[in-house]
């Protein structure tokens, strides 16, 4: 069933779990995803990046997300990830996503407050949920210019009083597609965040925090975590194992259905992790 992002992350902030958003980038690791959290009978959410977006348009991917959504027997929210133009994330909003991210982060805060009221105002008549950040997660690697900036709790009270967004993106120590070691979380900036704030919050870089941190963050106010770099690697690595041990093998179908067992594997320990 499909969802939006405030309704299935009000219950999880509520209860003490979080719910996973994966960046999926085609039919094999969607469907291993949605297997996945029908396996826990969990919610989750198949979320869309810029890479996405330059490879297919937005009624390809939505002509394939919805209707495998619509399908299963689990709340599934299909998510626009990082994008920083209001006219973007509005068409997004048209062509059928149930959530969108405008990422005004880069942006000082007053205009940044100012575009997500005006994406919200747009969302919220059509039933579609509204993420926004406040302070800036860096790259490990590509989008040079992302900053590194911890998250100003003046700024975030500001943006949750007048920008109104369903859930915020924090800055805590997180670090967007970290392949090798760990970062260390500042927990004291996140009590302070908690303390302050009342609506869900949320964690992109989830590949390179601790199991401990997860699990830490996920029981308190993190309804949810990104989740990108962990998948693609393991997409990867099955790839490449599946093909070295059947040197012959060329169909894509047989190929797939190969990969996508340990695609599900993957996503299932994630949704676990977080408390589903």
């Amino acid at each position: 069933m499909i969802s939006n992002l405030k309704d299935i992350l009000l219950p999880a902030r509520e209860q003490g779990y979080a719910v996973a958003c994966f960046n999926v980038f085609g039919f094999e690791d969607s469907r291993a995803v949605i297997d996945a959290a029908e396996s826990r009978n969990a919610s989750v959410i198949l979320s869309i990046n810029l890479d996405m977006r330059e490879f297919m348009t937005m009624d390809q991917i939505i002509g394939m997300l919805k209707p495998m959504a619509e399908s299963t027997k689990v709340p599934v929210c299909l998510h626009l990830d990082h994008t920083y133009e209001v006219d973007v994330v509005k068409q997004a909003i048209d062509t059928g996503f149930t959530s969108v991210m405008f990422d005004g982060s880069q942006l000082p805060i007053s205009e940044n407050i100012s575009c997500v009221r005006d994406v919200v105002m747009y969302a919220k008549s059509k039933g579609v949920s509204v993420e926004a950040e406040v302070g800036s997660v860096p790259y490990a690697t590509g989008r040079d210019h992302i900053k590194s900036a911890l998250t100003e709790v003046s700024e975030a009270v500001a943006m949750e009083n007048e920008g109104k967004p369903d859930a915020l993106a924090i800055s805590i120590g997180n670090v967007h597609r970290l392949e090798t070691g760990s970062v260390e979380i500042n927990i004291e900036r996140f009590n302070e965040l908690e303390k302050a704030l009342s609506i869900p919050l949320v964690i992109h870089g989830t590949s390179g925090i601790v199991d401990k941190d997860i699990r830490l963050l996920s029981e308190r106010d993190v309804a949810k975590f990104n989740v990108g770099t962990v998948l693609r690697k393991r997409f990867g690595s099955s790839l490449r194992s599946t093909l070295e041990s059947n040197p012959e093998l060329f169909d894509r179908l047989s190929i797939m259905q190969k990969v996508i067992p340990d695609l599900k594997e993957t996503a299932t320990k994630v949704i676990k992790l977080l408390g589903q």
